[in-house]
């Protein structure tokens, strides 16, 4: 089989090595692959590439008032050079046009060039990474409707189960996990670490690794690995940094842009992760490959998935509970009731009046918060708290007994063996391999005819019970 492989760029980031991983797993079986992309590797001479400078994200430009009436041109000019990029390549096109994240809007062209390319009889397989319905207003498409009758695919069981109720039918809707790879550890260097290897933006939930340092044993440390690079989200990080030091945190910050991954892996008594929305969720799988246990916020829709693979979870939490004594709830149920009116309006509708009361119903029905639907500012205030008062320090303790263990903790070295085996069994090279290839196999010989509905794909996701001040865009 041809594939070409579509994304709007080669940066470092988890996509990216996903479609790595898939090229190199596909030319490994004999196949052949080649990745286009708007932001070509050009350094990187190991897997075939093609640049479309079409492809490049052009968010920023339509914000500032790019012409609408415009797109279709674009767009054909896109299709067009796509099939360009092919024909240079392999003198003609590939059997199918495997477009990783087109639901996500960087690119204002992409669908309508899509389209174009259906109807001109190409294969598509559109795989989704993330969905802007997911409270990710600032990618959403608007009145665009997502390409019909071609087939799709999804990295866990959760967003399965939302498209299928949105309108897709299960021969052309496809799960298609991420292929774990083993990470390569220093060995010998001092353990001293409870690292966090994450580019540290909004969602991961920075603060209530912050809270975690205040519980860990004297002398040890919360690492965090890399900063943001969105300018959106910058600010907001040097506002961490610049209040551990002002609390004086045992958190070192940055530590991936001065050592290896090998060597913070190396440095780590455990991996921990308080990240409050993932896609796949790489950081519970991949640490138990390094030989490290992870320990810390558990995500249900993504932990079930891998818990029906075999994986288990000892040490997690699935809220920090926070007395609510500690906290305004008419501030904060202003401050979430707003934000999920200001979400619902960036979609270019009004929030059901149930919803906004379930919120406050949903505050005033509990004696706690949990931590990670809390904003930054009120984070920062519970932590300084919690810092500077030992009784405040007994309760959070007395409420969560994670923290109270975290001063005891100890790795389980027959769970870290027992783990890494069934991580690489499930989620390893030959499995994952072998899903591909009966997806490309489904893609060829199984004409769908489905749509997708995005009036219910919005309200399966955009549950006020849910809803993070942190994790909403």
């Amino acid at each position: 089989m041809r594939i070409a492989l579509i994304h709007y760029h080669l940066r470092r980031g988890g996509v990216t090595s996903v479609l790595y991983n898939q090229a190199n797993a596909l030319i490994e079986a004999g196949d052949e692959a080649l990745i286009i992309s708007g932001e070509p590797n050009l350094d990187d001479k190991r897997l075939p590439q093609a640049g479309v400078e079409e492809l490049r994200y052009d968010q920023f430009a339509r914000d500032s008032g790019a012409k609408e009436e415009a797109i279709p041109r674009k767009a054909e000019i896109l299709a067009n050079n796509i099939i360009a990029a092919m024909k240079a390549h392999w003198g003609g096109p590939a059997d199918i046009l495997h477009v990783h994240n087109p639901m996500i809007r960087k690119n204002a062209a992409l669908l309508s060039a899509l389209e174009i390319l259906r109807k001109r009889g190409l294969r598509l397989l559109l795989q989704n990474h993330d969905l802007s319905e997911d409270f990710r207003p600032d990618v959403y498409v608007g009145d665009e409707e997502y390409p019909e009758n071609c087939h799709y695919s999804v990295i866990n069981k959760r967003d399965y189960s939302f498209l299928h109720r949105a309108g897709l039918k299960t021969e052309g809707l496809h799960l298609l996990p991420n292929e774990v790879r083993p990470i390569n550890v220093s060995q010998g260097l001092e353990r001293k670490r409870y690292l966090y290897p994450v580019r540290a933006i909004r969602r991961k939930n920075i603060g209530e690794a912050l809270l975690l340092s205040l519980f860990i044993p004297a002398g040890r440390t919360v690492a965090i690995t890399l900063p943001p690079i969105s300018e959106k989200e910058i600010p907001v990080y040097r506002r961490w940094v610049d209040f551990a030091r002002e609390m004086e945190l045992p958190v070192e910050f940055d530590v991936g842009l001065q050592e290896s991954l090998s060597d913070t892996y190396g440095s780590a008594l455990g991996i921990i992760t308080t990240s409050v929305k993932e896609g796949f969720g790489f950081s519970f799988l991949e640490p138990w490959t390094a030989g490290r246990a992870v320990i810390g916020r558990r995500i249900h829709y993504v932990c079930r998935d891998f818990e029906n693979a075999d994986v288990r979870f000892k040490t997690f939490y699935s809220s920090l509970d926070i007395p609510r004594v500690y906290i305004s709830t008419s501030i904060l149920r202003k401050k979430m009731e707003e934000t999920m009116t200001s979400i619902y309006r960036s979609f270019g509708q009004e929030p059901p009046r149930y919803v906004l009361s379930m919120i406050g119903e949903e505050l005033l029905s509990r004696d706690t918060v949990d931590f990670g639907r809390l904003d930054e500012a009120t984070q920062a205030g519970i932590i300084q708290v919690v810092n500077f008062n030992r009784t405040v320090y007994r309760d959070m303790a007395d409420a969560n007994p994670f923290l109270a263990g975290l001063a005891d903790w100890q790795a389980d070295e027959e769970l870290i063996e027992e783990n890494c085996r069934t991580v690489l069994a499930n989620y390893g090279r030959e499995q994952i391999s072998k899903m591909l290839k009966g997806i490309y196999k489904s893609v060829i010989h199984n004409q769908v005819v489905h749509k997708i509905s995005k009036n219910i794909l919005l309200e399966l996701y955009l549950d006020p019970l849910r809803l993070s001040l942190i994790g909403a865009q």
